[in-house]
Order: C-alpha cells, then sequence, then structure tokens
C-alpha cells in the first residue's frame, strides 16, 4: 500500500514549471499513506513529476524505493497496490533475459510494461493504481484495477494533468482551485457518494475501476475500459451445487493464501460474520503460528456488537485476538479527521469502527489485514437483494402502458407513507429503471423536499442506473436481473463507497487491508453462477456460501441470522450527537443555501420522537456538513 501523485505539464514546455518543492509538497500530504519512505522523479525536459510514498510490504529493503526507472532510461512507475502472481511473471522476465535489482512487484509491473505495453496489466492479480512516464515517446499511462479496490483521481486542466491516490494531494498544486461541485451533491445523496467519473469537486474527476488514461505529449487523453465484469462470460447452466462448493472451496483457498503475501505481520479484521471467519478459517490451514484477528464493538450499545460471535471464533481457530471497545465521546472526537481523510463525504457510517479497528491492528505491529468485502455483492448476501427481487417479479409489469402507470402512482401516492414504497412506484410509472443500487439514502421522493428549488432534470440521479442498465442491455442483453443488479453494484456502491472507505480509513493509520473475496476469478464465477445455486431452493441469501462454508465452520455460525458491520450513529444522533448536528446545521452553506433546513429539522424530530428512523439520512447529512467544514 502506498500513494503515487503527478503532473504532466504538456502545454509548458517552454516554460515548465514542475519543481521538486511542488512534490514533495504533494507526498507530504499523504504522508499517511506511505511512512516508510519518500520519492520522486522529474522527467529530463522537467515538464512531467511524479511522486510517492511508500508503506513497506514486500522487500522492505531500499531497493524497493519509488519512483523506479527501468535501466535503459525510458520508463518511470510509481505504483500504489500489490501485484499477488509478480514471482511467476517475474519468472517470464528473467526467461526474456530481464536482470532484477530488487524482490518487489513494482520492478515486475515495470518490466512487464516494457515488454509488453498496456496488455501486461491483465496478467496480474491484484490491487493497483499505477502511473508510468515513457520518456522517449512522452506519455504518461495510469491505470486503475478491475474492482476498483485502490483509487486514482485526475485533473485535466489547460496543458497539464494532475493525479493522485487522494484529492488533498491534487489541491496542493497551485493550479487547482478548490471549488465545490453542486451538480454532485443530489448525487451524493442519493448514493452516498458521486458516482465516478463525478467528485465533489469542480474539475477533479476518479478513474473509474477496471479504466485507463493515456496522456500524450499534445495532450490528447485517450481513457479506455480495460477490464468488465460484462466480459465474464454467460450464465453456466450446467454448474450443479456440489461443483459449485468445491469451486469456491478452492478458489477462496488460493485467494487468501496469494493474500499472505508479505514481509510484514499480517491478520483479519474479524466481525463476527460468515465472510470474515471464513477469511480466519482458511487462513488457519496455511499457518504454523496463530492468526492475528482484530474486532471493535460498542460500549454501550451492546446491541449492535458481534463480541460474542468474533470471540467463538477467535476461540475455535486459537487465534491471537484484539479487541477495542468505543462509544459515542470517542467516535466525535475523530469525526473531523474522518471527514478530511475521506476526500469525498462517505455516507457509510462504518468509516467510525473501521477507523478504530485499523488503529488498533497498526497499535499492535500487524501492517496488513484481510477483510470481507465484496462477498454480499456476489452471492446476493443481503436481505434487501431479496426483497427488491421478490418485488420487481411480483409488481414490476412492463406491459402496462405508462399513462395507466402514472394515474396509479398520482392515486396511490398520499396513502403511501413510506418513503422507498413511494419511490419505487414512481419509477415505476415514470418508466424508469427499477434498481439503482443497494445504497439509497435520499430517493428522488426524499429530494424532491429536501433540496430548494428541486428540478427532477438537473437533480435526479437517474442517469447513473440508466447508463449502467444501458450498458448491459449492449453488452450482455441475456442477463438475469440479480446479474444486473450485481454489475450496478460494482458500479457504484462498491468500488465507491465500500472499496473506498476501506482504502481511505485504513489508510489514516497506515495500514494495508486486502480483500480476497474480490480476487477477479471469484467475482467473474459469481457473475456466471445461476441464481438458483446462489440463492438454493429456498431463496437463503448467499446459500452457496453458506453450503462451502461447512465443516470449515460452525454450523449454528453459518445459518445465525445475518447482523451486518454497523455503527450505532441513529442512537448517537437522538442523544449525544444532536447538539453537534445542531451546531453544523446552523452554520453550513450547503445546508442553508441548497437543502431546505426545516425539512432537515423535520426529519430530525421524526427520528427523536420514533416515528421513522432517519438515522442513516442525517448520518450522510451530518458527514456532508463535516466534509464541508473541514475543506471549505
Amino acid at each position: 500500500m502506498c500513494g503515487i501523485a503527478g503532473v504532466y505539464d504538456y502545454g509548458y514546455r517552454s516554460n515548465p514549471v514542475v519543481s521538486q518543492e511542488l512534490l514533495e509538497r504533494m507526498s507530504d500530504a499523504m504522508h499517511h499513506r506511505g511512512p516508510d519512505d519518500s520519492g520522486w522523479f522529474i522527467s529530463r525536459d522537467h515538464t512531467c513529476g511524479l511522486t510517492f510514498r511508500r508503506l513497506a510490504i514486500v522487500d522492505l529493503s531500499p531497493a524497493g524505493h519509488q519512483p523506479m526507472t527501468s535501466p535503459d532510461g525510458r520508463y518511470t512507475i510509481t505504483f500504489n497496490g500489490e501485484i499477488y502472481n509478480h514471482l511467476e511473471v517475474r519468472e517470464e522476465l528473467i526467461a526474456k533475459g530481464y536482470q532484477y535489482k530488487s524482490r518487489s512487484d513494482t520492478e515486475t509491473i515495470l518490466y512487464a510494461y516494457q515488454e509488453w505495453g498496456e496488455e501486461c496489466f491483465k496478467k496480474f492479480l491484484g490491487m493497483f493504481a499505477v502511473a508510468i512516464y515513457d520518456e522517449e515517446k512522452k506519455d504518461v499511462f495510469i491505470i486503475r484495477d478491475r474492482i476498483g479496490i485502490k483509487p486514482m483521481y485526475y485533473a485535466p486542466l489547460n496543458g497539464r494533468v494532475i493525479w493522485g491516490s487522494e484529492i488533498k494531494v491534487l489541491l496542493q498544486h497551485p493550479a487547482i482551485t478548490k471549488s465545490l461541485n453542486e451538480d454532485a451533491i443530489p448525487h451524493y445523496l442519493s448514493l452516498l457518494m458521486p458516482p465516478a467519473p463525478e467528485t465533489m469537486f469542480e474539475g477533479i474527476k476518479k478513474l473509474e475501476a477496471g479504466h485507463s488514461l493515456r496522456i500524450n505529449s499534445n495532450g490528447e487523453i485517450i481513457k479506455k475500459r480495460w477490464w468488465s465484469l460484462l466480459d465474464a462470460g454467460e450464465i453456466d447452466h450446467t454448474l450443479t451445487e456440489t461443483k459449485a462448493i468445491e469451486d469456491l472451496r478452492f478458489l477462496l483457498r488460493r485467494s487468501i493464501k496469494d493474500r499472505m503475501m508479505s514481509d510484514v505481520p499480517f491478520g483479519v479484521f474479524l466481525s463476527g460474520g460468515i465472510d470474515s471467519s471464513l477469511n480466519v478459517a482458511l487462513m488457519s490451514e496455511l499457518m504454523d503460528r496463530p492468526v492475528e484477528t482484530f474486532t471493535v464493538g460498542f460500549k454501550d450499545l451492546e446491541q449492535y456488537n458481534e463480541l460474542s460471535y468474533a470471540r467463538d471464533i477467535a476461540k475455535k481457530f486459537k487465534t491471537n485476538h484484539h479487541e477495542i471497545l468505543v462509544d459515542s465521546s470517542d467516535a466525535k472526537a475523530m469525526l473531523s479527521d474522518l471527514a478530511f481523510h475521506e476526500d469525498e463525504p462517505n455516507g457509510d457510517p462504518v468509516c467510525i469502527p473501521l477507523y478504530f479497528v485499523s488503529k488498533l491492528t497498526r497499535d499492535s505491529g500487524t501492517i496488513v489485514v484481510q477483510v470481507g468485502e465484496g462477498s454480499d455483492e456476489e452471492f446476493l448476501g443481503y436481505p434487501w437483494m431479496i426483497r427488491d427481487l421478490r418485488f420487481r417479479k411480483r409488481f414490476w409489469k412492463e406491459s402496462v402502458p405508462v399513462p395507466v402507470r402514472k394515474l396509479a402512482y398520482f392515486a396511490m401516492k398520499p396513502f403511501m407513507k413510506h418513503p422507498l414504497m413511494r419511490e419505487y412506484v414512481r419509477r415505476y410509472a415514470a418508466d424508469e429503471e427499477f434498481f439503482w443500487g443497494g445504497a439509497v439514502a435520499f430517493t428522488e421522493v426524499h429530494k424532491s423536499e429536501l433540496i430548494r428549488n428541486y428540478s427532477s432534470e438537473k437533480h435526479s440521479t437517474f442517469r447513473f442506473p440508466e447508463q449502467w442498465h444501458r450498458e448491459i442491455d449492449e453488452r450482455y442483453p441475456n442477463a438475469d436481473y440479480p446479474q444486473r443488479m450485481m454489475y450496478l453494484e460494482f458500479q457504484q456502491r462498491l468500488p465507491q463507497m465500500l472499496l473506498m472507505r476501506v482504502d481511505k480509513v485504513s489508510m489514516m493509520p497506515s495500514i494495508e487491508a486486502r480483500v480476497p473475496f474480490l480476487d477477479h476469478r471469484i467475482v467473474e464465477y459469481a457473475f456466471r453462477m445461476p441464481t438458483s445455486i446462489k440463492l438454493g431452493p429456498n431463496n437463503i441469501p448467499k446459500h452457496i456460501l453458506k453450503k462451502a462454508s461447512e465443516g470449515i465452520l460452525p454450523n449454528e455460525h453459518i445459518y445465525r441470522k445475518k447482523q451486518g458491520f454497523a455503527a450505532p450513529v441513529g442512537e448517537w444522533l437522538k442523544k449525544e450527537w444532536k447538539p453537534i448536528f445542531d451546531e453544523h446545521l446552523a452554520s453550513s452553506k450547503i445546508a442553508n443555501n441548497y437543502l431546505n433546513s426545516k425539512y432537515i429539522k423535520q426529519l430530525q424530530r421524526e427520528h427523536e420522537n420514533g416515528v421513522r428512523n432517519n438515522g442513516a439520512q442525517l448520518w450522510s447529512l451530518l458527514n456532508l456538513m463535516l466534509w464541508e467544514e473541514r475543506y471549505f
């Protein structure tokens, strides 16, 4: 895990301005991403500069220093992430005559790019964001991994492009004027993170997962999609449950073993759920010492804890177990720093416990952890997925004419009290796509009251799910609806919200998080798996993964009711955090100039009086206001 950044001033060749001072300032802004080492590179004509922060994981020696330049001086690379099969690719390159100076995966990427060009990334297993400068062609190649585990932001300006692992790094460049992107606010309010390539900063973009950029000497920016889930192939209707169980066990064991590649101590975040427990169980098979496990709980609200389940797993597999308990005061103290490190407001409150368990991990001396993200998106693990599938099958009748749908909506609207139900019927009446993703805080029904001078044309988030559904129609028209849901989750909620919370929050105390369930071979396999196997005959969330876990985990652990890793922000916003919310609501320019503060206070009253649980909505607003205060 590292941080990378760079500048290419292709339009300033007669007056180059890239300097060591600028690169060091950008590097210092992401010190937390790599406290072990730093470096910089400036091209011969001073138009391109690369900078780097290192968290040493593989080859701790100075030989792994970046930026790293090829022996002939042509290519210079900065790399954030891990390539788990770099040793296999290394042997292939050694056979072709390449001579290594380090044991690092960085050097393998550098030589592979020299040998095969950008196609080399299709060989790699892992997570990565990479920037490579070509001294001969005077171009820069930037690429982000298939799933979007590692972040990459960029700002195309007049005559230059600036990029980096975090937005705060780009803001160090004097050419960037920090400005709020008001057009992204309604999309954040709906999806809890602006969809790529949008960000909350005017002029700053995020590179989509599975995409690359090439910036040539004329300033032309060529963006390509180099990997898509839709290329995984058709549903395998010949697959049996027995074979799926066998395959999943093999794929998971291989993935977890690959992600144990490390020259520093590693462990597992153990929430007590099936995914993290599987990580512990399968890792313990491969080790001759106890697995290091880390768990977070809440002092005052035990109903949110899964501590007992985590302790049971730790005891069964004889792990070296670590716990931390936090309360509302602990969480309150780090809210501002959390908003700063997120770069953009991330509406997922799990960022709070994730920070404390990450800090516990670092304080214990462990630098690398495996986490359970991705499993629910792959194997239909959320109860709301089953709910939505049932709702669409029962009520979504395309044969009904749109005018009839609209009449029915307006007739039923006064009697529909639940906002989500109203939103589903509204989409049906408007002939919009049913599924927009699994993280929708404020629906369009909400936003019509929340946003001042609401305009469905200007403020609706529909264009994003519409685009993603259109991509499926064009590239994979035979997809069933669960595949559509999986594709949309891999377009938005997973890479933009869940994986960014893992990356940004774990990097606050400087640790590296790895996601074995998101090995792209498992992802593609899950996409091809029939829904009947994923859910089984009784439509049980994550049925096939539970079956694959039998004999590895205790059955009473596998088949207990899903609780999920959560944070009690709804409880805190009723009491301890109410003054914080009120204070920010009174001072926030976004809340008072852009949003309807009276409606926000209504949401507060409903929540405090127990009329409706608006905790998720209120937290997303508070997080937006905290972010605004820290950056603007």
